[in-house]
């Protein structure tokens, strides 16, 4: 009888121990991401338990239209590079409740620090350039998994500074509204 119930109660502190979650980020993770204007290369690198340097590449997509232009239909992609730094907040808790961690899926605040160089475009449209702007903008978002490779990130960063790297002057308040559907490596 000894025997049945160490047995019982080794299987149940294994399966325990196996399915817990780490409450820490990933070590290094690899994505790609699209969204409603753009798609964008990732790597997230761990600083620390909770801390993350995320470094993305990618492109920005604008899109106009209107009555003094040739087309309806407009579009533009334009190169951007970003580093951010994550504090992913809530994983040990959402890890203590059994929701899924994996993939750093958790609630963060980050201070996304975007170049947009005017280095070339992507247009329907002749002649089409953009501003050399950097921008800092804080951010609050989520990012949760789907299934073991796909994921899917909302932020808001109501407010921020973007400088114009051409023209001072024209420096001023900016915003973002992210909303990305990935794949992760």
């Amino acid at each position: 009888m000894n025997r049945i119930i160490t047995l019982f109660l080794f299987l149940v502190l294994g399966s325990s121990i196996a399915n817990a979650q780490k409450s820490s980020v990933e070590e290094s993770l690899f994505g790609v991401q699209t969204g409603f204007l753009g798609i964008w290369g990732y790597n997230e690198l761990r600083l620390a338990d909770q801390l993350t340097l995320r470094s993305e590449i990618g492109f920005n997509a604008g899109i106009w239209g209107g009555s003094s232009y040739s087309n309806t239909f407009n579009y533009i992609f334009t190169p951007t590079i970003t580093i951010e730094p994550r504090w992913y907040y809530n994983l040990k808790k959402r890890a203590d409740k059994g929701r899924r961690t994996w993939n750093n899926g958790a609630n963060f605040l980050s201070l996304e620090t975007s170049l947009h160089p005017d280095l070339f475009t992507i247009s329907n449209h002749d002649n089409v350039a953009v501003t050399n702007t950097i921008a800092f903008i804080p951010k609050w978002g989520i990012k949760r998994n789907i299934g073991q490779h796909f994921g899917f990130e909302i932020a808001v960063g109501p407010l921020g500074y973007r400088i114009n790297l051409d023209d001072t002057r024209n420096s001023g308040t900016t915003a973002t509204l992210d909303l990305k559907i990935g794949y992760n490596f």
